[in-house]
């Protein structure tokens, strides 16, 4: 797994997609109403791919409208197809919910790594 060498290894962060996450009024206190949304930040150390390649377009069969890949060898990643990416921009959440840069198109699992399509969004 060359890829996932330490020394090619860049920080990102992630959101999971959570249902019934608790409500709190302008104090802080809780309101006992939920909704869905996305969880904190979360920091991932992998490898993200510069653009784009052949040997990928087979990885993720025809799906072709991604522009990264990032890989993981932790195969227990919690990052699914509802997740969204921090990449090339800073931590930003405001009280919407996070203001990501990039989202998962697919995910390809194999015994050693896990590896992500994933598309630059715009989210204001």
């Amino acid at each position: 797994l060359m890829r996932c060498m330490n020394r090619n290894k860049v920080t990102i962060f992630y959101c999971l997609y959570e249902k019934d996450i608790p409500l709190r009024d302008t104090d802080g206190n809780l309101t006992g109403e939920k909704y869905s949304g996305y969880g904190k930040p979360i920091a991932l150390r992998c490898n993200v791919s510069p653009a784009k390649g052949n040997a990928q377009v087979e990885q993720f069969g025809n799906l072709d409208s991604y522009d990264k890949v990032i890989v993981t060898e932790d195969v227990n990643c919690p990052i699914d197809e509802s997740s969204v990416l921090f990449v090339d921009k800073p931590v930003e959440c405001t009280e919407d919910g996070p203001v990501y840069d990039y989202k998962v198109d697919r995910v390809a699992k194999s015994k050693n790594s896990i590896s992500y399509a994933i598309s630059k969004v715009k989210v204001s």
